[in-house]
């Protein structure tokens, strides 16, 4: 039995291509492979969320409506996906929810009634593995031109694109045979991950996968202030 019971998923550069402060939904345009990879889980019965730093509305570029609604287009084109986990905030902000800090995936977890052991979070910078790893998931690294080569080096878990990633967590541990072109993955981040901040804890229901939240599954993301990223990426 496959111990994954969920994949959390960046949104921009990793499901879909990465169009900076985007606010238009006309211009969500899926990555290779991606509407595959998503069907691939749910089929499993593997739930699906995205957890996505959108500093643009922090910043004043976009507005929080406008990251709904290119949201909705994400899931109209790949969707719906079990929960949302959005942080506004910019890196100043101090917030804990803004990648590389965990608060948007024990949220997630939380939200899905999973423990972050179980839980793989698929990206494409080394925020999201870092992330991944406070949190005590998962992380998976699919790189792309804007990720650095350390980054790369350094990800514990890496893929040459969005779909070897997710067959790679159907197959299972060990994630250990050789894919074309690609460091063996291995089982990691096994200790178990720091407590969700009181003010975060789980909802009284859980969502099942293939089951929104009556909220429809946008959580705004944990609002407890924190972070900062790594200073390169304007999400």
């Amino acid at each position: 039995m496959n111990p994954v019971r969920a994949v959390l998923f960046d949104r921009d550069g990793t499901l879909v291509e990465d169009v900076p402060y985007n606010g238009d939904p006309e211009r969500v345009r899926p990555v290779a492979g991606a509407r595959e990879a998503v069907r691939l889980l749910r089929e499993k019965g593997i739930g699906t969320g995205v957890v996505t730093n959108q500093s643009g509305v922090a910043r004043g570029m976009i507005s929080a409506a406008d990251v709904r609604r290119v949201n909705e287009r994400v899931d109209e084109l790949l969707g719906p996906f079990d929960v949302w986990a959005v942080c506004p905030h910019g890196p100043d902000d101090g917030c804990r929810c803004r990648k590389p800090r965990p608060g948007m995936i024990l949220w997630a977890a939380g939200r899905m009634c999973t423990e972050p052991s179980r839980i793989v979070v698929i990206g494409d910078i080394g925020a999201d593995m870092e992330a991944a790893r406070r949190a005590g998931a998962h992380g998976m690294l699919v790189p792309t031109p804007v990720t650095r080569p350390e980054e790369t080096a350094a990800a514990r878990h890496v893929a040459r694109d969005l779909l070897t990633a997710v067959r790679a967590v159907l197959a299972g541990p060990p994630w250990g045979s050789v894919l074309a072109d690609e460091r063996p993955i291995e089982a990691a981040y096994r200790q178990p991950g720091p407590a969700a901040p009181a003010d975060r804890a789980a909802p009284a229901g859980c969502v099942r996968p293939g089951h929104r939240a009556a909220s429809g599954g946008r959580a705004p993301g944990p609002r407890t202030r924190p972070a900062h990223d790594d200073g390169r990426r304007p999400r």
